[in-house]
């Protein structure tokens, strides 16, 4: 439980009374593999805060497609962010891809904190509107750049999970196929190998 107080005192600190507070009013809980934690059709109830493990955001089109929106591994949180504000069913699945550990905060507990630790409220202020910026960013890429940028980029935004997900997931977040998504990876391991031959 204290990951979620050290989190917290990146962005400002906290008295001993304040975590206290905080630790009354999250639950810690262990997910396993493929396990929902948010489905489409029900209200989000929870903002997730991942101690270890990792998650993906999806929403399934008319075909029965998955289209991978976020991904948030250690040290991050995950949640859809308007049905948890706005108590109308998600559009969304969020599901673990890995086992993993979690510690939750439901909504009228989150506002309870608000009220007794205004910097809280601050902190999450910080953490949406990185979140929100995240998204645009995502958004300008999926419309103006190429499948390789995309690909840049999102090992630039998530560098350590390359390396734990699937090809499948990484090129549904991407939008390409992951055949596609070999191949960019082919061409960018021949510029590399250019590049050393170069020195």
């Amino acid at each position: 439980m204290q990951s979620i107080i050290d989190h917290f005192q990146q962005y400002l600190p906290l008295t001993e009374a304040e975590q206290a507070l905080i630790l009354t009013r999250v639950k810690q809980r262990n997910i396993k593999r493929r396990q929902m934690i948010s489905q489409e059709g029900f209200v989000c109830r929870h903002y997730t805060f991942i101690v270890k493990g990792c998650f993906k955001m999806y929403a399934v089109d008319d075909r029965g497609v998955e289209h991978n929106i976020q991904f948030a591994a250690e040290d991050d949180w995950i949640a859809d962010i308007g049905s948890f504000h706005s108590k109308k069913p998600s559009s969304l699945f969020i599901e673990a891809l890995e086992p993993s550990d979690i510690i939750q905060i439901e909504q009228q507990d989150l506002y309870l904190l608000y009220n007794n630790i205004p910097k809280l409220d601050r902190i999450f202020k910080v953490i949406v509107e990185n979140k929100y910026v995240e998204l645009q960013n995502r958004v300008l890429q999926t419309i103006s750049s190429t499948a390789q940028q995309r690909y840049l980029n999102f090992l630039e935004q998530y560098p350590t999970l390359s390396l734990r997900l699937p090809n499948t997931q990484i090129a549904s977040y991407l939008g390409i196929t992951p055949e596609f998504l070999s191949k960019i990876r082919k061409e960018l391991s021949g510029k590399v190998g250019s590049t050393l031959k170069q020195y």
